[in-house]
């Protein structure tokens, strides 16, 4: 099949938040369909979208452009701006990767224009565009470009002279860009520009600034608009775009540049010169700073020998001879060794160490760390290095679960720090690695059903108590928000006010088309990444206005694609509550070491009896005040099983675990070989290790086969 002989080299995809409306899968599709062989995505100020771009298109054999529109501070502010101390907006210039040198420069484009700007307007100067020029091809950014600005203006030597700059920057890498959105400011230049073109003998190329898939999309587009600026759609100064600021078909492009055609013939030139697709990458992490004479498996070993034998000094009972207590160290040992076997066979030590630093460095300065959750849990290297302090072997969990040697998957502790110094341990990791190598992760928030009706409602000057009535009428689940088709599905009175009023069929349509589209971009409120090197080296850089960290521009799934290690660093309240409560109780002269709280202590069980757990960690919800009173908890197995079980689906099983609990019904543990297994939790399936045992029970599974068929079922 032959392809098309157009490809689109600007594209701002939804990833120009509040700006553009063409997904990712989407824009592929369009390309498939119109047989184009390539397509630019340049979306702007950011490469928020080129990673998860690259991948999508080449897997679907589309090549990917990688670029951006950038924007560059002008450099001929007049002394009229200066004077009311305005600063006039930059000029659009959009810049596309030729290569992997060009890639890099990219990134530390786009990172400069986010990290280094203090107005949020995401400028960059000409300086830093020639700076980072190599590898890189640029387009002249059309009327908002600086030429096509200062013809508009008049300004034909000082155009003449912006060409020379660019095309001494871009030595046979820049293009005269030509637009026909049916503009009269396309119209006015387009004569100069060509002319330009030819003077300098810089070649011409044919664009369209896309921002949404077809005309059908041209109105909610605009509302769009009215939202991001604060506008109503019926005032006139404002931003507008046209019907043609769409994804034009190949064979409209060239139609639209009959009498140009050498215009559209450039684009494919362009899309063979932009070669590099970037990919995936193994995962990359810093070198722990280690002692002289040790590599990090040997610091590693080491480190947790010493750890484990402190460890189990505690546990140790001073009745016990040396046999009980070879008798009782030998199974931490052996499963010591073989998860460093694992950890060290699958090139994870210096993850271990570098977790393990930044959590004893809490802990030395007095700052709450929490004793561990999810499946690092499971890890006796990790409780002898104290990342936590859960003894696995105590309570029966399974290292394979946490990092299993049948299946490469990078390490992931969840640690929870004091909500009020979380910041303290991320300043001390930005310190020992270096603050251009250590970073937050970008997120992005999406337009929700409700969000939409409200801010479509009010750009369109609809009575904002007819919007809110409209808005209501959504189901209300933050755990799982309901589409607006699918609230249109399950509400009638929606459906009716829909049919019945023209207004608000309009609403809802714009709104249906505008749901889903990133809306703006935040931090991920645990995920920190460390890296080796500068991470503008590895991918582009964000900073959130609330935050003095760096991000990253990619989401967390990306950001892992693209190499780099996720460490959580959440931040929980309930550690903060206990700290102060810790040192209240201190002032009063009771002194209570947390870790030494026994789990068996009688009292606490009766008052979890009566329901009395408000404040409680987990507990204090009404629902589950409600099941502590029917369960009579009286062992800490109970209070385990109960928050396992307090959510949708294993929630049905909790009558049944109270009963069997209390004697009114007999256990069933569906064949005698899974009643060790289940015996505890009478009968009913509630972990995660509970289903890695039985399938090593029943078929013969390795424990790290038997955690693939785990994360088979979801």
């Amino acid at each position: 099949m032959s392809h098309a002989d157009f490809v689109h080299l600007r594209v701002h995809t939804a990833y120009s938040l509040s700006e553009g409306t063409i997904k990712i899968a989407d824009l592929i599709k369009l390309c498939q369909g119109d047989a184009m062989p390539a397509v630019g995505v340049t979306d702007s100020c950011n490469m928020f979208g080129a990673l998860e771009f690259s991948l999508a298109a080449a897997g679907a054999g589309v090549q990917p452009i990688l670029g951006c529109q950038i924007v560059v501070e002008r450099v001929d502010i007049d002394e009229a701006f200066g004077a009311h101390g305005v600063k006039p907006p930059g000029d659009k210039l959009v810049l596309l990767a030729q290569n992997e040198t060009g890639y890099g420069n990219l990134l530390k484009l786009t990172s400069k224009g986010y990290v280094e700007s203090e107005d949020g307007t995401h400028q960059v100067t000409l300086e830093d565009v020639i700076r980072h020029s190599d590898g890189v091809i640029a387009l002249t950014g059309g009327p908002e470009g600086a030429v096509g600005r200062l013809l508009a203006d008049g300004q034909l030597q000082k155009a003449r002279g912006m060409v020379e700059q660019l095309r001494e920057a871009f030595p046979g890498r820049l293009y005269v860009e030509l637009m026909r959105h049916g503009l009269e400011i396309e119209r006015r230049i387009e004569d100069d520009m060509v002319q330009l073109a030819y003077d300098f003998d810089v070649p011409l190329v044919a664009t369209n600034d896309v921002y949404f898939a077809d005309a059908d999309m041209h109105q909610a587009h605009d509302v769009l608009l009215c939202i991001a600026g604060g506008n109503h759609v019926s005032e006139e100064d404002r931003r507008h775009l046209t019907p043609d600021h769409r994804f034009r078909t190949a064979a409209e492009m060239r139609a639209l540049f009959a009498d140009l055609p050498e215009a559209v013939d450039n684009t494919m030139v362009i899309a063979r010169r932009c070669a590099f697709m970037p990919g995936v990458r193994d995962p990359i992490l810093p070198a722990f700073p280690m002692p002289d004479g040790y590599t990090e498996a040997d610091y590693l070993i080491k480190q947790a020998q010493d750890g484990l034998e402190n460890r189990l000094a505690k546990i140790y009972d001073e009745a016990m001879d040396d046999a009980a207590r070879e008798s009782l160290a030998t199974p931490y040992r052996e499963r010591l060794k073989f998860e460093l076997d694992v950890i060290i066979g699958m090139g994870f030590p210096g993850y271990f160490l570098i977790v393990a630093d930044f959590i004893q460095w809490s802990k030395n300065h007095d700052i709450p760390v929490g004793p561990g959750r999810g499946s690092g849990a499971g890890s006796v290297v990790a409780w002898a290095l104290t990342i936590t302090d859960l003894d696995p072997l105590r309570f029966g969990l399974l290292f394979e679960r946490f990092l299993n040697p049948e299946r490469v998957s990078m390490p992931d502790f969840d640690i929870d720090f004091c909500q009020d110094r979380r910041d303290e341990v991320i300043r001390y990791v930005q310190n020992k690695y270096g603050d251009d190598r250590v970073a937050q992760i970008i997120t992005f928030g999406k337009l929700q059903a409700r969000a939409a009706i409200r801010d479509v409602g009010r750009v369109l000057g609809m009575p904002y108590g007819q919007v809110d009535r409209i808005s209501k009428l959504v189901p209300f689940n933050p755990a799982n928000p309901p589409t607006l088709t699918e609230a249109l599905e399950q509400e009638p009175q929606l459906r009716e006010m829909r049919d019945g009023d023209e207004t608000v069929k309009h609403l809802l349509d714009i709104a249906i088309k505008l749901e889903g589209l990133f809306r703006h971009a935040s931090t991920h409120a645990a995920g920190v990444v460390i890296g080796d090197r500068p991470l503008n080296e590895l991918l582009p850089m964000y900073r959130d206005p609330r935050s003095e960290t760096m991000a990253t521009q990619f989401s967390m799934k990306y950001t892992e694609l693209a190499g780099l290690v996720k460490f959580d660093f959440l931040g929980l309240k309930t550690l903060t509550v206990l700290d102060r409560a810790v040192k209240l109780l201190a002032d009063r002269g009771v002194i209570i070491d947390l870790p030494s709280v026994p789990l068996d202590d009688p009292l606490t069980f009766e008052m979890l009896g009566r329901g009395d757990a408000t404040g409680v960690f987990q507990l204090e919800s009404s629902g589950m005040r409600d099941v502590l009173v029917k369960m009579q908890p009286d062992a800490f197995e109970d209070l385990i099983a109960l928050v396992a079980l307090y959510r949708p689906g294993p929630m049905d099983n909790i009558p049944t675990y109270i009963d069997c609990k209390h004697g009114r019904k007999e256990p069933d543990y569906l064949h005698p070989a899974l009643e060790g297994i289940l015996k505890e939790t009478f009968g009913v399936m509630i972990y995660q290790e509970q289903v890695m045992q039985i399938a090593q029970t029943l078929s013969g599974f390795s424990l790290g086969a038997a955690d693939l068929l785990r994360r088979a079922m979801g």
